[in-house]
Formats: C-alpha cells, sequence, structure tokens
C-alpha cells in the first residue's frame, strides 16, 4: 500500500517569500525544526528535534523554483517524499503539500497529517510578520 497525506494552504503573500520560507534553513527552523537544508538538488540533510529525539535524514530531489520542491523525508520508521508545488493568483500564493510512500494508516500518518496543519499555521503566523 502506498499512502498519500494531501494538503493545501493558502497565505495572502507573495510566492517568493512563501518559497523562502520553505528553502531559508532558519526560516524553516522556525515552522518546522531545525534542520541544515541547502536548496540544491542532491544536498543531504537532516530536521532535528532534541526535545523529541527525533532526526529526519532528507534529501533534496527537484527544485523548480518558486513553484516546486521535492526532498526524502526519512526517519521514525517511515521512508516518504515531501513535494510543496507553490501557484500564486492575484494576492493568494497557494501550497500544495504532498508527502507519499506511506506503507499504513499507522501513527505516522496521522501525525503527517495533523503535524503539517499545525506547522502551516505556524508558517501563516511568520508570514504575516
Amino acid at each position: 500500500m502506498n499512502l498519500t497525506v494531501s494538503q493545501d494552504f493558502n497565505f495572502k503573500s507573495p510566492i517568493e517569500k512563501v518559497w523562502h520560507a520553505l528553502t531559508d534553513a532558519s526560516t524553516l527552523a522556525r515552522w518546522v525544526m531545525d534542520n541544515d537544508f541547502k536548496p540544491v538538488v542532491g544536498h543531504k540533510f537532516q530536521f532535528r528535534n532534541d526535545q523529541w529525539n527525533l532526526i529526519i535524514d532528507s534529501e533534496v530531489l527537484e527544485i523548480d523554483e518558486p513553484y516546486k520542491l521535492s526532498y526524502t523525508w526519512v526517519g521514525s520508521g517511515i521512508n516518504t517524499t515531501i513535494t510543496w508545488t507553490l501557484k500564486h493568483e492575484v494576492d493568494t500564493t497557494y501550497l500544495h503539500l504532498e508527502q507519499t510512500g506511506f506503507e499504513k494508516e499507522d501513527q505516522a500518518f496521522r501525525g503527517a497529517k495533523h503535524g503539517w496543519v499545525k506547522m502551516a499555521g505556524d508558517l501563516e503566523k511568520l508570514l504575516v510578520v
């Protein structure tokens, strides 16, 4: 089985500002986790949360600035791929998330569904500053 978390968010921010929040390591740390991300295809990096003793190993797979970003998300028993797709219309940036590769509808799958909604809320707060 190959399950996907698919979610849509929209922000009253320019696409460049949303892209920056997805690809700038220090900004990304403020709404996802500490990381050593670089927007370079093939770059291997980690998301880290010391409080939860969590390490996510990742590799950048695709970059089409400012429209698409994809990377692996491997850790805590899952091996998935995250793809962010951005589109700007009038005064709104639409952000689509797909996290593919879940093997079953388990705690990791449910956690991703709820976790990304919470993190998108944190992102929205960041973008209005």
